[in-house]
């Protein structure tokens, strides 16, 4: 199965530099100039929509939103370590993204950042299991 979370955007320029600074893979095959498509992993993917595209699809313009209403999603997804994640926040941060909490759980670690357009990503990393102390 393969997942795509769609996003309407103010400008897909602007949300295409944003991801690609993150670096996510733009796939050219499912982009053009009103939308952008890039792949987090393989099989799944965010389509950046400009908002007319977004509402054309299926949407309603007032449920498209914009950059001040708050995310009705977290997407969370887990990376190969703790600098991992602090890596993609970093980035996120350099590109203009809005970075919120940091969780250090014991068995995970986990930060928040959301992009110009105000969606919510939380990056994790599971901890490796420990040995059971005596």
């Amino acid at each position: 199965m393969s997942l795509f979370i769609s996003c309407p955007v103010e400008s897909v320029e602007r949300a295409t530099a944003f991801y690609s600074a993150l670096g996510w893979t733009k796939d050219t095959t499912m982009s053009r100039d009103d939308v952008s498509c890039f792949a987090i992993t393989p099989g799944q993917f965010v389509m950046l929509a400009s908002r007319a595209v977004y509402a054309s699809v299926g949407g309603t313009e007032d449920l498209v939103g914009g950059p001040d209403t708050p995310s009705k999603v977290t997407v969370s997804f887990d990376l190969d370590s703790r600098e991992a994640v602090d890596d993609l926040v970093e980035r996120a941060a350099a590109a203009g993204g809005r970075v919120g909490d940091t969780d250090d759980f014991p068995f995970m670690y986990q930060r928040q950042f959301d992009d110009p357009d105000g969606y919510h990503y939380s990056p994790f990393w599971m901890k490796p299991e420990t040995a059971p102390t005596p």
